[in-house]
C-alpha cells in the first residue's frame, strides 16, 4: 500500500476545484470512485451542478457500462477490494462496498487523523499502479475526483447500505446482491470464495 496518508485536522467543507467535499472524523460517507473512461465527456458536462439530481444521473450513467470495464475483471477488482480492506478499522471503518466494472461504491466512517481525501488518494494511487502493472498498461486509471455524500441519519444509512448491495443487481450484473463477487453483501453472506 501507499505510505500512510498525511495526518491532519478535519477540513470540513472544501473543494479542489471539482466537486465539494466534507471531511470530519466520525462522519460516515458514501463514496463513489469512477474509472477515467467511465463517462463520456459530454455526459459529464451535461450533468447538473452539485445536487442530488447530479448524483442520480451520474449513477445511472455509470451503470450503462461506458469504458473498458476493467474493474469487471477479477484481478483489478480484487486489487481494489483488497486495498480498501487493508486499513479497515485503522484509518477508516469500511461498512459496505461494491466494486463495479467502471466504478466503486464504498460506505466508510472517517477516523481522526486520516482526512478523507488522503484515504481516497491512497486507494486510487495504489490501485492504479497495481492494476496498470498487471494489465501491462499505462496512463490514468481513475477519474480525477470522487463523489462523497455524508450520511444524515439512520434511515439514510440503511438506504445507502441497501443501495450499495443492490447496485450490481440494478446494473443487470447479478440476480442477487450476494452473487456479485466483489461486494460487502457477498462477504456478509459468507460467500467470499468463488
Amino acid at each position: 500500500m501507499d505510505p500512510e496518508p498525511k495526518r491532519g485536522a478535519a477540513r470540513g467543507w472544501h473543494s479542489r476545484g471539482y466537486l465539494p467535499h466534507f471531511d470530519s472524523p466520525g462522519i460516515i460517507q458514501h463514496l463513489v470512485l469512477r474509472t477515467a473512461d467511465s463517462l463520456p465527456a459530454a455526459t459529464v458536462a451535461a450533468l447538473p451542478e452539485y445536487s442530488r439530481l447530479r448524483f442520480q444521473q451520474l449513477d445511472a450513467a455509470l451503470d450503462l457500462g461506458h469504458g473498458a470495464g476493467l474493474l469487471g475483471q477479477a484481478g483489478p477488482a480484487s486489487i481494489v477490494e483488497t486495498a480498501m480492506l487493508h486499513f479497515d478499522g485503522e484509518r477508516y471503518r469500511l461498512i459496505a462496498w461494491s466494486v463495479m466494472p467502471n466504478h466503486v461504491h464504498a460506505l466508510a466512517e472517517q477516523v481522526e487523523g486520516f482526512p478523507l481525501d488522503r484515504v481516497v488518494h491512497a486507494w486510487k494511487s495504489f490501485t492504479a499502479h497495481e492494476i496498470n502493472k498487471i494489465l501491462a498498461r499505462s496512463g490514468q486509471f481513475w477519474a480525477v475526483d470522487y463523489f462523497d455524500r455524508f450520511i444524515r441519519d439512520e434511515a439514510h444509512y440503511h438506504r445507502t447500505v441497501d443501495y450499495i448491495a443492490q447496485n450490481a443487481v440494478k446494473a443487470g450484473l447479478a440476480l442477487n446482491p450476494t452473487d456479485w463477487r466483489f461486494s460487502s453483501a457477498r462477504r456478509r453472506a459468507g460467500r467470499e470464495e468463488c
